[in-house]
């Protein structure tokens, strides 16, 4: 599944040809993802002022006072096919020819600068039209976590959070009421660039150990979006180009390879069903305070 720095890629190649950009065609061909899909007429006409990010989910807000929630689910992509220069004047749409639509190809936007093809072969992603006064009230979004990229999420704020979780520490970072946007790839990275062993309780950290997790949790998410995030099987930039972070995981899906840092042999478990990776001396289960 898509995760922050794969959502917030996605997010920046989409914006020249989405905001400021008026959705001259729309053409919805699956009535159903995970939810039903809004009406084409619905969005037809209207003028994207803005594209924003919270959590996972992707947010055009429109003219009409409304937004268009978008989220990937497990393997959602956007493919852009531009018309001619970002800001040119388009001809008409028939003029632009591209390549035929695929099996799974089931929303397309076509805005003057390009079309925008939203594909997802499990339709575990979601596209839904909404009033943008209800999105604070809304239940996928009510109840999410800080942002790790803004100066509020700080070891401070890592370590209230934490207090009252009895959990292990590695499935807590993928609850999105703690910090949303963290998956398995960036949970498992971040704590082993904290120090950090994933099977400690969540409420035994120190002030300190959220301050470095917390410091962690922000450098991996820089350099995952510098690289343009991780390709394991379905993730593409939206120009067709592969991310490539996966070129420099430290443990994450390296289970039986040497550790990068100390030669050790990294080491794979379970963790509320999903594969943790660690280094069983960089992140040893009693660290140091």
């Amino acid at each position: 599944m898509p995760e922050l720095p794969e959502v917030e890629t996605t997010r920046l190649a989409l914006a020249p040809f989405l905001v400021g950009q008026t959705l001259q065609q729309v053409t919805i061909r699956a009535p159903k993802l995970r939810q039903p899909t809004p009406p084409a007429a619905s969005l037809q006409g209207r003028t994207v002022l803005e594209l924003t990010r919270r959590a996972k989910y992707l947010l055009a807000m429109l003219d009409d006072a409304t937004t268009l929630l978008i989220h990937l689910g497990m393997s959602g992509r956007f493919s852009v096919f531009p018309h001619g220069g970002i800001g040119q004047v388009a001809a008409p749409l028939s003029q632009y020819p591209h390549p035929p639509l695929a099996k799974h190809d089931h929303a397309i936007l076509t805005t003057p600068t390009a079309e925008l093809r939203y594909n997802d072969p499990r339709r575990f992603g979601l596209l839904l039209h909404l009033p943008t006064n209800t999105l604070a009230t809304h239940p996928l979004l009510a109840n999410l976590g800080p942002e790790p990229l803004t100066e509020a999420f700080t070891g401070v704020a890592l370590h209230a959070a934490l207090r009252s979780r009895t959990t292990a520490l590695k499935p807590t970072l993928m609850n999105p009421a703690v910090v949303v946007g963290i998956g398995n790839i960036y949970a498992s990275e971040s704590l082993f660039m904290a120090g950090l062993h994933p099977t400690i309780p969540a409420n035994r950290l120190s002030l300190n150990q959220c301050g470095r997790l917390a410091k962690a949790m922000k450098a991996v998410l820089h350099h995952a979006l510098a690289t343009g995030g991780s390709t394991l099987r379905d993730f593409r930039h939206p120009s067709g180009e592969t991310g490539h972070f996966q070129d420099e995981f430290m443990v994450y899906d390296r289970a039986g390879e040497p550790c990068r840092v100390c030669g050790t042999v990294i080491q794979h478990s379970v963790q509320a069903q999903r594969s943790t990776y660690w280094c069983p001396v960089c992140q040893p289960l009693a660290p140091a305070l």
